[in-house]
């Protein structure tokens, strides 16, 4: 797709809560179209919310950036300290006859919206204060009434524009919900705190933002802000919808579902590539021969809106899962060990002979195929830091079972300094025999002894591991 302006485009979250999936999703999708033409991926934190904004959700949604691979390319633009390039926009479109102040009180328009909703009218502002006469304005002012601004919204007008995932879209003026509130309510000589839709359009122009990739939600807004567009005289951007990001029975994921934010999604122990990378795949398809599993760098390089798609994307968990444990499969030993170690000092493991580099890296061999998740290697990784609580099976094992006699045998053979494989599979072959059981019987035992469970990874090499603890002894004695 060829730019007739430099590319640059913008994520501007809202730090009024942590960074959610489907703002990070939005986030992939910027990234991406800069990525992919060369263009600049901006960001601008809109916390112009002064109550709910939070310098700590700031924090977090700029860490989940970082986190997630989603680097930008200048400084981030904060909202807040531009208030007065808004209220200097606002003040243009009022000299302009675009805006007007509206003295209608709270329980006038909550009775107008009673009015319209009893004549089974769509509830919107009915327009009555766009004409007061200089006197009428006055008039208010007297009462002591403080007004908003409004923007003048034709109803016969027609908005246009081409979406390049939705292609042409047409709005009428008349269900914009009549003249909108660009600032809020304050004394008739001043402009109060400017709102959403004025102040995307004064930032976006003065970022040079070139294209606006957004959620579908915001397709109303467009139509606003085009008509704001204008009215200023400024070029507006071109436009992206993405869909949204649906839970399974079809609805816009939420709270109610559960986890939606991304340090969610990285606490329960998914990795940022199999989460950008899924993330890519709701909502856009990609073209033959890159398959599903593929990098950020990978899916810029043949990224387009061509291939993303209208409808709502359904949130597949058994997708991610698969695509974490990918990830996870394809690292290598010590990579997976740099992964893990901070989840286990955090439970204080890896102090002694665990804090063997070598050894843990060996650990990470024997677990990292059965991974799906970080914290599967947390839990895997537990007997082998900790002294494990025996479960039922193994309890009912050890009290009365023929592999007693060979754990007894084994243990009398088990030699202080290193064992190496071989001689491992000699010592249960000699033990097994020692007790007339079968080598199964005794492996049996010996894993309920060491692990404290009938399941787990290949037990030799666990055995083996232990053994370089020198822990071994220790537990099968106490099983026996």
């Amino acid at each position: 797709m060829a730019a007739a302006v430099p590319v640059r485009v913008r994520l501007a979250p809202s730090p009024t809560g942590t960074l959610h999936i489907g703002t990070a999703r939005t986030a992939v999708f910027n990234w991406l179209f800069a990525r992919h033409l060369g263009g600049a991926f901006l960001l601008r934190i809109e916390d112009t919310d002064r109550e709910r904004s939070k310098p700590e959700f700031t924090e977090n949604i700029l860490d989940g950036l970082r986190w997630l691979g989603l680097t930008w390319d200048e400084e981030p633009v904060v909202q807040s300290a531009r208030i007065e390039a808004h209220r200097a926009a606002i003040e243009q479109l009022l000299e302009g006859g675009h805006a007007y102040r509206c003295f209608a009180s709270d329980a006038e328009l909550a009775a107008m919206r009673e009015r319209q909703q009893a004549e089974g009218r769509a509830p919107r502002y009915d327009n009555l204060h766009r004409d007061l006469t200089p006197e009428q304005q006055q008039a208010y002012i007297d009462e002591g009434r403080e007004a908003v601004v409004r923007f003048r919204i034709d109803d016969g007008a027609t908005i246009t524009w081409n979406d390049l995932v939705r292609g042409e879209m047409r709005w009428a003026g008349s269900d914009l919900g009549g003249d909108m509130v660009i600032a809020r309510r304050a004394p008739a000589d001043a402009i109060g705190d400017p709102l959403y839709n004025l102040v995307v359009v004064v930032d976006d122009a003065a970022m040079a933002i070139s294209h606006v990739i957004r959620g579908e939600d915001h397709i109303a807004n467009t139509g606003k802000q085009l008509l704001l567009y204008a009215a200023l005289g400024l070029t507006p951007p071109q436009f992206a919808h993405t869909p949204l990001i649906l839970n399974q029975e079809g609805r816009k994921l939420s709270k109610r579902d559960g986890v939606t934010s991304v340090g969610d999604f990285r606490a329960m122990g998914y990795t940022a590539e199999a989460l950008v990378n899924y993330m890519t795949l709701l909502g856009w398809s990609p073209p033959e021969g890159i398959g599903e599993r593929f990098s950020l760098e990978q899916a810029a390089a043949v990224f387009s809106f061509e291939r993303v798609n209208r409808a709502g994307a359904r949130f597949d968990w058994d997708k991610l899962n698969w695509l974490n444990a990918q990830v996870l499969h394809g690292l290598s030993a010590g990579e997976l060990r740099q992964r893990l170690l901070p989840l286990w000092q955090a439970r204080g493991w890896g102090e002694g002979a665990a804090a063997d580099a070598g050894w843990q890296e060996d650990l990470c061999a024997l677990l990292g195929p059965s991974l799906s998740l970080l914290a599967d290697g947390v839990d895997q990784a537990a007997p082998f830091f900790e002294t494990p609580v025996p479960d039922e099976a193994a309890l009912a094992l050890r009290a009365d079972d023929p592999s007693r006699a060979a754990l007894t045998a084994l243990l009398e053979q088990l030699p202080e300094g290193p064992l190496e494989a071989e001689a491992a599979q000699a010592l249960l072959g000699a033990a097994a025999t020692a007790a007339g059981v079968k080598k199964g019987v005794l492996m049996k035992g010996l894993r309920a002894a060491l692990l404290g469970s009938l399941k787990g990874p290949d037990l030799l090499t666990t055995w083996l591991l232990l053994h370089r603890l020198g822990s071994d002894r220790e537990r099968i004695a106490t099983a026996l």
